[in-house]
């Protein structure tokens, strides 16, 4: 499970965008009358010719689609460069700010450009309010710097937003007894946060809905009922031991939404909403007595899940630190010594097949004790292991003349990462049951890479119940068995 908040930012900051376009395209549209030959005449008096296309839609939507790119170049490129390594030098962080100044310039520059296919003057900057924040530019295209600073400051806080999200995702995807819950519960309030905000600038923008009240009950209502669903399905209920309708629960549910409730309506006061008292009792019952058990409910039917969530991980830690702890009881260089003794000991003795199927176990060996815990591995140290087990098996049954191995391992173009010890299981498998004395056997393992894939086939003889059961009845007897091949070639696994 991944931290979808960057996503889910880049769809909302898309939404809005293509909100805000087709408002304007809209009011364009039906620009036209009395207001079209008032603004017309400006225009005219200054020698230029009024197109509402050219002179309202173009600056406005080109405006939009400035602050957009902007937003996509600091959270998708000018972030990388903070995150890309983790000692900087200080031409990293020059070069981050030559990008930042100049994302900065560009984009005042175009709200310059837009301000004079605009001339906002004529209109008193309504309608352009976004060319506004550059500061009023009644005489565009005269100051080259014109709205720098301003654009400096926007850009800033692109920045400032793009580095707390990274730090907030960093620490939550920060391994950990928790990491999966933390990641459930941000990526729940980011949804929330998509759908909260893009449904009343919806309404807004393209005046759906044109009743105050109505959006005073949405932001006392639902903003609360968002928090009070989150603090309770993923803090409150989980916590909680007991059944429901215990005295301590019911004790903080009750504070939860007064507090909640409170706040909200402080803010909403600040901004001029001016909710009523007799609303906020309302709301602070609701939240109480409908929207809490409506969160009781949902969370009863996702319970599993969410603890099972919170306990996994600790479970999961709890393995990996008895899995360090074993690995921990072996001296690799006790190991490692040992086996050097005994390669040179073979030697000496010129056993030949012996020095080497030590050196093959030590470097198997080696490459269980370092490569072994690691998520990914290049696909070079799995096919070494690979080909160093082949051969102690080759070693293990080269008296064997009924026996066949067949090799093709070719290794151009691997240069794939893949998990540790992901190959070796099928050719384990194949020498286990594809491997007779007494019986015609073959095994044959064809290994390849290409840029897009890896081709891993691995083929051995299997042996019918009743052919080997009739064999041992025959060999009790004292008679001998004419040769005859009774086995079947079948493939274990391809690609």
């Amino acid at each position: 499970m991944k931290v979808k908040w960057r996503v889910h930012g880049l769809v909302l900051v898309s939404l809005l965008t293509a909100i805000s376009i087709a408002a304007d395209f809209g009011f364009v549209y039906n620009f036209t009358g009395g207001d079209a030959l008032k603004y017309g005449l400006h225009f005219a008096n200054d020698h230029f010719t009024f197109n509402r296309y050219i002179n309202i839609f173009l600056p406005q939507a080109g405006s939009v689609l400035l602050l957009y790119v902007a937003y996509l170049w600091v959270n998708r490129l000018s972030i990388r460069i903070f995150l890309s390594t983790e000692k900087k030098a200080f031409l990293t962080y020059l070069w981050a700010l030559v990008q930042l100044l100049g994302i900065s310039y560009l984009l005042a520059l175009g709200i310059n450009g837009a301000s004079w296919y605009a001339h906002p003057s004529y209109f008193n900057y309504r309608g352009f309010q976004i060319l506004s924040l550059f500061c009023y530019n009644d005489q565009p295209l005269q100051n080259p710097f014109a709205g720098f600073g301003r654009a400096i400051m926007l850009v800033s806080i692109y920045l400032a937003y793009a580095e707390i999200r990274e730090y907030i995702i960093y620490k939550i995807e920060k391994p950990g007894p928790n990491k999966a819950y933390r990641t459930l519960v941000i990526n729940q309030i980011s949804t929330l946060l998509l759908v909260f905000i893009t449904i009343p600038v919806l309404t807004l923008t393209f005046g759906l809905i044109n009743s105050d009240i109505v959006y005073r009950v949405y932001f006392v209502l639902v903003v609360p009922a968002i928090i009070i669903y989150i603090s309770n399905t993923y803090w409150l209920f989980p916590a909680n031991k007991k059944p429901l309708f215990n005295f301590p629960l019911l004790i903080r549910l009750v504070v939860t939404t007064f507090i909640v409730n409170s706040i909200v309506f402080f803010c909403g006061v600040s901004f001029h909403l001016n909710p009523s008292g007799n609303l906020w009792i309302g709301c602070w019952g609701i939240q109480l007595f409908i929207i809490t058990p409506i969160t009781w409910l949902l969370y009863e039917q996702r319970k599993d899940k969410i603890l099972q969530l919170r306990g996994a991980e600790k479970a999961l830690t709890k393995s990996k630190a008895d899995l360090q702890f074993l690995r921990s009881q072996i001296n690799p260089h006790f190991l490692f010594n040992v086996l050097n003794t005994l390669y040179g000991t073979a030697l000496r003795e010129k056993a030949k097949d012996t020095a080497e199927g030590v050196q093959k176990l030590g470097d198997m060996m080696r490459f269980m004790l370092r490569d072994n815990h690691l998520d990914f591995i290049p696909m070079s140290s799995e096919i070494a292991y690979l080909k160093n087990y082949i051969s102690l098996q080759k070693l293990r049954i080269h008296t064997a003349a009924n026996v066949t191995i067949e090799t093709n391992i070719n290794d151009d173009n691997c240069g794939h990462l893949i998990v540790p010890m992901l190959l070796i299981p099928f050719v384990e498998n194949a020498f286990k049951h594809g491997v007779d004395q007494l019986e015609k056997s073959r095994i044959r393992v064809n290994l390849s890479c290409s840029p897009q894939q890896i081709s891993f086939t691995v083929c051995n003889s299997i042996f019918l119940l009743l052919i080997v059961i009739r064999k041992k009845i025959i060999q009790a007897l004292g008679y001998k068995m004419l040769e005859r091949d009774w086995t079947y070639f079948i493939p274990t696994n391809t690609n």
